[in-house]
């Protein structure tokens, strides 16, 4: 009981104390007044802690230097010079300017702001009225020159809340745009900006532990209704400025970026128009779904129309047209020129193929010196590996911009980054003294913390040894060291993580102190301190105990959302990972660092991947460096090179087996053709390397793609023509006394025009798919174009002479492979047409041409092919580059944590070129964001933009050196200072000087409160804002944020400046790109609005730049660029169709429908199987023109030579004859090869490769062998007359003549070889028979021999 009363009895003499210390309340009077010293409480304070005496008398009048330096530092309480007074010595006032001046640079952009904080504390300080509303509270003894006085140790302020939210309102949105952060935060303590209100901002900056606050103030906020808290004391409430106000008669309002109230009414952006829809249905389905129907609708017409006009013209019991009597008259000029282009190329390639055959040694031995003499370039061969030269062509928008900005500002810094998790550890709530309960994940354990900077410490000391250099090469002498960056020591270079708030010492995480808040005491530690940072990174120093910096260890502030990630809602004790970010200087590739920055980070991942296998860590990370990706594109290269030669080495397998004829197992080594499939191969790698070295001499640089695809690709082509050619050799019965030679040269006169039609279809598309802008997709068009040519040009020479060297071999009983041995007994074997020739003569083409099936088709395939409209229209587009990435690889599980934990995106340079004048007003004003810029300025637009982060994607505003610039010389901080006296009078004076001579300020202020330095102030105070250290002083010097934002010419102009933002976080290629797409609107816009300023250059330009631009820029343009290029890649198929076939329009025509319908499905497959369309699917897309070639122009060229009884028939036999020979050479030899690479690491090549590759195979092949003669039996060109006529001619008798009319027949379509030798009568279809009649000497008609050779595949020429 004693102890309670006792207790109370205290209290009640502690409450008189306190009211008795300020005894006056009074208007004039002062509570205290004077310097008494320092604050005996306060250490390690950042200021000198100086505190008044307790005075409670009425305030002195002042005058003379006292009464300037009050003008000067509070010029709201001047009322004249005899009648001022003040309740503050000159001390006093020197001691509040000095603290002063560390918040006002942060201020000074808002002049309302700033002023009203001035006079916030000049009231509480120096005003005469000082006792109405500071109560003293707490004091103690001391002495004065051996005076005994009262020294202030903490004192009541007492304003209304009305003052109080005025003011603090008119600051809460002031920018500092070095970082685009508030310049509330670091004022207001733990709670930073996003938490701060009155009262806590009030409360921190009262706090003496915050490191500035030279004692406790206990600022008490009533309300307008509130009855005066007695005793004399009335709270001040006194006049402020609304930021949206100014503060004189010249003064102007803040600016919108640092007041909201400013803001102009902002429009929301546009949304982008969703998807368009008729009805509750998609519209282009819709439209689709119409279109189909119409086009089933015509074609139940054109059926309808067809079957009524054969009852009409009395057709037969099958339905067929007999064919009618014809004459020359009836002869059409296009059949006549159709004709003879047949003949002149069947003549031209019957005369090269029999001397080729003659003299294969030859042939093959000049082939052999010509494809050594090309490939001997490949000496010179440069492969391109940087994604940037490959996928970003030299005068594209982004390669310009970057290279510009390279050139003036260096490029962009490496990063080397690492992800820490940790699993299986729950969270737990720490009860803060300070901040109260908190829920804090598992990995915030102080065990962890010091795990990790270990970790981090042991790669700060990576040391690696240089050849080049004979040193060891360590960290700084790579890293980015913002505020050193000449001679950096380690603790400069640029590490950016959680440990940074500890400046990475252990001494410091593990430190404690005893804290007491509001009379409770706790202990505060490490998270303590962590929570204080994140909340304000810019501080000095906390107001925890601990009392420690939050600053980096290299001087710059360390942002939350690079030190920890996986938070939600600013709520950092929840975050789930901590992340370590190394920052290394870029070099070009001609500069010796490189190779160092290189070495460390190659020592940097093998550390990495040594504490990966280390079980004894009780973390886990991803990681990742600035060449990892270009590492393990190399390394996945090198893992799927033996894919590709097992791919190849099965099509050969699948060639060498599928060309033999196969009759007996006693024959088979007869029989095989395995040396002549690998001279079909060898000839295709001849043509690839021919190709290569070809363009190696001219300097064409290649890459890897072409070295994996443009051999597959002419694999595919060479071997369906390799397939024609010598199956048409096998069915062919070679005439009575006709030498091999000779039967190879008509052979090759039958087939060779189907394949220059093919190949010189493909080969121009690939020459016009070069004249596409992408590097990748040019330089592969220019390889595969040549390759193609050339391996035409080789299967037409050296091929056909190992065909007869083969031949040689087969008719001499020779083995293959071992042709020194020799059979010494061969029965003659009978022609063999194989299983594939009469199952599709016998039952697939019967089947596919069926009245009933043919209708099925057509409706299915154009089913498909709306379907595949309307898919197409959906397809995605990009390239996400973790498919780039084999399925193994380190990298994808950082993507994965990246796209996770990361709070905001890449950064984003808004980069001016020259031409502006940014050193006059004007100029000055259409970039800046502070007071007296204009509303459309630069900074400004960006600033609204990140208003609308969704459809912007821009997370943080730009910062502005112009405006910090303007900051910094501001004459109300003391940053831009002059020397008054000794050797450097009148020069520059960095805020770190102390001296006295350091008093000029480099300009004076004016009553607008609107700074503009003159043209000659901006150029010769601008080196030394971007040389001057940031420091506690003077925050605004620009050395760490803009010391390389600033490229000045001889003269001082402007050539070249950058801006930086943050984009948000982007998970995508689709964001990516619209990222891009946007950036560039907004930087057209600022361009457009600063050209108006006077002065400016019509050439001045504002464009964005980050460092994925130049990857993503491909997709603003892909779709345009593919249907450009493919649409000239059908343009040859097209024409040289109709040229090859003498101007046939018709065939063309089919042709290119055909190819078209391949190309359109298979971008509707794309988008099922979630392949992207981007610059490999283009290329693979542009491949897949050529492959439909093959898979159509063969067939279309056979039913167009055909001279069967009507085109279903026709339809037959092209299906069965070179249908058969397109399967065995085209699908089958691409689809094992295909299949193979389904087994590949690299997930670019399972997409792009097997699974478009896949489908462009299958669609091929069911269009060519399933659409397209249902398409020719129903529209396919009528039967060429001049043919008809002369088959018919030569079946009539010729009385009184002898002639030698030869003819041969197909072995593949009538039956058996002896059956035919049976026949004696002529027919379409006959074996080479000889009939002897008597003609006089000189009139023997040469027409037929012509005819007969005129044939170009399995259909036998009229004659």
């Amino acid at each position: 009981m004693l102890v309670k009363v006792f207790a109370v009895l205290l209290l009640l003499n502690l409450l008189s104390f306190m009211v008795t210390c300020t005894s006056i309340h009074q208007h004039g009077y002062c509570a205290f007044y004077k310097d008494c010293g320092k604050n005996p409480e306060v250490t390690n304070s950042l200021l000198p802690a100086r505190i008044p005496c307790v005075y409670n008398g009425p305030a002195p009048i002042i005058s003379g230097k006292h009464l300037e330096q009050l003008k000067t530092v509070c010029p709201m309480l001047y009322t004249g010079d005899q009648s001022t007074r003040a309740c503050c010595s000159v001390k006093q006032l020197k001691m509040l300017d000095k603290s002063l001046s560390l918040s006002k640079p942060l201020l000074s952009r808002c002049p309302s702001c700033v002023d009203n904080f001035i006079n916030l504390y000049c009231q509480n300080t120096c005003s005469p009225n000082q006792s109405l509303y500071i109560n003293v509270t707490r004091t103690y003894n001391t002495s004065v020159l051996y005076v005994a006085t009262e020294a202030v140790l903490e004192y009541q302020c007492y304003y209304t809340r009305r003052f109080a939210d005025g003011t603090f309102n008119s600051c809460r949105n002031v920018r500092i745009p070095a970082t685009g952060g508030y310049a509330i935060s670091p004022m207001c303590g733990k709670y930073g900006s996003t938490l701060c209100n009155t009262e806590r901002w009030l409360r921190f900056q009262g706090d003496s532990s915050n490191g500035l606050a030279p004692l406790d103030i206990d600022f008490v906020l009533t309300d307008n209704t509130t009855t005066s808290p007695g005793s004399g004391i009335v709270p001040y409430n006194g006049t402020f400025w609304r930021c949206d106000e100014s503060t004189g008669l010249n003064g102007q309002a803040c600016s919108c970026l640092d007041c909201v109230e400013s803001c102009p009414a902002i429009p929301a952006p546009v949304p982008p128009p969703g998807p368009w829809k008729i009805g509750k249905l998609d519209g282009a389905l819709v439209i689709c779904i119409i279109a189909f129907c119409l086009v089933v609708l015509l074609f139940a017409t054109f059926l309808v129309c067809r079957a009524a006009q054969k009852r009409q013209a009395g057709a037969a019991a099958t339905g067929l047209p007999q064919s009618p009597p014809l004459g020359p008259k009836d002869v059409a000029w296009s059949h006549k020129l159709s004709r003879a282009t047949q003949l002149s190329l069947a003549r031209m390639f019957r005369a090269w193929g029999t001397m080729v055959a003659r003299y294969p040694i030859v042939v093959i031995c000049i082939a052999f010196v010509v494809v050594i003499v090309l490939s001997a370039g490949l000496v010179f061969i440069t492969l391109t590996t940087n994604p940037v030269e490959l996928w970003s062509a030299p005068d594209s928008r982004a390669r310009r911009e970057k290279d510009f900005h390279d050139a003036n500002f260096g490029p962009f810094f490496r990063t080397n980054q690492i992800i820490v998790t940790v699993e299986n550890r729950s969270s737990y709530t720490y009860d803060s003294v300070l901040f109260g309960p908190n829920t804090y994940n598992g990995i915030f354990s102080k065990e962890i913390v010091l795990e990790l900077l270990d970790f981090q410490t042991r790669l700060q000391a990576i040391s690696v040894w240089s050849e080049t250099a004979q040193r060891n090469i360590t960290i700084k002498d790579i890293c980015y060291a913002p505020l050193q960056p000449n001679n950096p020591r380690t603790t400069d270079c640029a590490v950016n993580s959680l440990l940074q708030y500890f400046q990475n010492n252990s001494t410091r995480i593990s430190a404690t102190a005893n804290q007491t808040v509001t009379g409770i005491t706790g202990t505060v530690d490490w998270r303590d301190h962590f929570l204080y940072c994140v909340n304000s990174p810019l501080s000095f120093k906390d107001n925890t105990a601990l009392g420690m910096s939050c600053m980096a260890d290299y001087g710059a502030p360390v942002f939350p959302f690079l030190a920890v990630g996986g938070y939600k809602d600013e709520d950092f004790t929840g975050a789930e990972a901590f992340i370590i970010t190394f920052s290394l200087n870029n070099f070009e590739t001609d500069n010796p660092k490189y190779e160092y920055v290189l070495l460390w980070e190659q020592e940097y991942l093998r550390i990495l991947q040594e504490y990966k296998q280390n079980k004894s860590i009780n973390f886990s990370f991803v990681y990742m460096s600035e060449r990892s990706l270009e590492d393990e594109i190399n390394r996945t290269t090198a893992q799927d090179i033996p894919i590709f030669a097992i791919s190849y080495l099965v099509i050969f397998i699948y060639i060498a087996l599928a060309l033999g004829e196969y009759t007996s197992w006693r024959t088979i080594m007869i029989d095989s053709k395995v040396t002549l499939g690998l001279g079909g191969i060898l000839v295709v790698l001849g043509a690839v390397l021919s190709s290569m070295g070809l363009y190696a001499y001219a300097g064409v640089p290649s890459s890897l793609i072409i070295l994996e695809v443009v051999p597959f690709l002419v694999l595919a082509v060479g071997a369906d023509n390799i397939f024609i050619l010598v199956l048409q050799y096998q069915r062919d019965e070679r005439r009575a006394g006709e030498r091999r030679e000779e039967q190879i040269g008509r052979v090759l006169g039958d087939v060779a025009p189907s394949m220059l039609l093919c190949s010189i279809s493909e080969s121009i598309c690939f020459f016009l798919g070069a004249l596409t802008k992408m590097p990748a997709v040019r330089t592969f068009a220019l390889y595969a174009a040549l390759a193609v040519f050339f391996d035409f040009l080789l299967q037409m020479s050296a091929f056909v002479a190992l065909m007869s060297l083969d031949a040689r071999r087969k008719e001499a009983n020779r083995f293959d492979i071992c042709c020194c041995v020799r059979s010494k007994c061969r029965k003659k074997k009978k022609k063999n047409e194989g299983i594939l020739l009469p199952f599709m003569r016998e039952y697939y083409a019967p089947f596919l041409l069926h009245s009933v099936t043919r209708i099925i088709v057509i409706i299915l395939f154009l089913f498909m092919l709306c379907a595949g409209i309307f898919l197409m229209l959906h397809v995605r587009v990009g390239l996400d580059q973790e498919l780039a990435l084999p399925t193994d690889s380190y990298m994808l599980k950082y993507f994965a944590a990246l796209n996770k934990y990361f709070e905001v995106g890449v950064p984003i340079y808004f980069v001016t070129t020259a031409g502006y004048h940014f050193s006059t007003v004007d100029g000055m004003n259409g970039v800046c964001s502070s007071v007296g810029c204009d509303n459309n300025s630069m900074t400004q637009k960006i600033q609204y933009a990140t208003e609308f982060p969704q459809e912007s994607y821009m997370a943080i505003p730009a910062s502005s050196w112009v405006d910090d610039f303007i900051d910094w010389l501001n004459p109300i901080s003391r940053c831009c200072r002059l020397h008054i006296l000794g050797p450097n009078t009148g020069k520059f004076c960095p805020a770190t000087n102390t001296q006295l001579t350091c008093f000029k300020r480099c300009m004076q202020s004016n009553q607008g409160g609107i700074i503009r330095p003159t043209v000659e102030q901006f150029n010769e105070y601008l080196p030394n804002f971007l040389n001057d250290t940031p420091t506690l002083q003077c925050s605004k010097g620009g050395l760490g944020a803009y010391g390389n934002s600033v490229k000045r010419g001889e003269n001082g102009e402007i050539l070249a400046s950058r801006f930086m933002a943050y984009h948000t976080p982007l998970k995508n290629s689709l964001e990516y790109t619209a990222a891009l797409k946007i950036a560039r609107q907004l930087t057209d816009s600022i361009t457009e609005s600063m050209r108006k300023i006077p002065g400016t250059d019509p050439n001045f330009e504002v464009f964005p730049y980050s460092i994925t631009y130049v990857y993503y820029e491909q997709y603003l343009t892909v779709v345009n660029e593919g249907i450009f290029n493919i649409g000239l890649c059908l343009i040859p198929t097209f024409v040289v169709c109709c040229i090859l076939l003498g101007m046939d329009i018709h065939s063309g025509f089919l042709n290119l429908i055909t190819i078209v319908m391949i190309i359109v499905d298979t971008v509707g497959v794309m988008t099922l199987w979630s392949i992207d369309f981007n610059a490999v699917s283009l290329i693979n897309l542009v491949t897949a023109v050529g492959m439909s070639v093959e898979f159509v122009s063969h067939l279309t060229r056979s039913f167009a030579v055909s001279t069967k009884s009507n085109k279903v028939e026709r339809a037959k036999e092209a299906t069965a004859t070179m249908g058969s020979a397109v399967f065995a050479g085209v699908a089958m030899t691409n689809l094992p090869g295909i299949i193979v690479l389904y087994f590949a690491q690299s997930q670019l090549i399972q997409v792009f490769f097997f699974r478009l590759n896949l489908v462009i195979t299958l669609l091929g092949l069911v269009h060519g062998l399933v659409f397209l003669p249902v398409l020719l039996s129903y529209f396919g060109p009528s039967i060429n007359t001049v043919a008809l006529l002369q088959e018919r001619q030569f079946k009539e008798p010729l009385p009184e003549k002898t002639c030698s009319n030869s003819y041969y027949q197909n072995l593949g379509f009538e039956g058996p070889a002896e059956e035919k030798n049976e026949r004696s009568t002529a027919q379409c279809n006959g074996t080479a028979k000889t009939e002897e009649h008597t003609v006089p000497r000189g009139s023997e008609d040469t027409s037929a021999e012509e005819f007969a050779s005129a044939n170009t595949d399995s259909t036998a020429t009229s004659f």
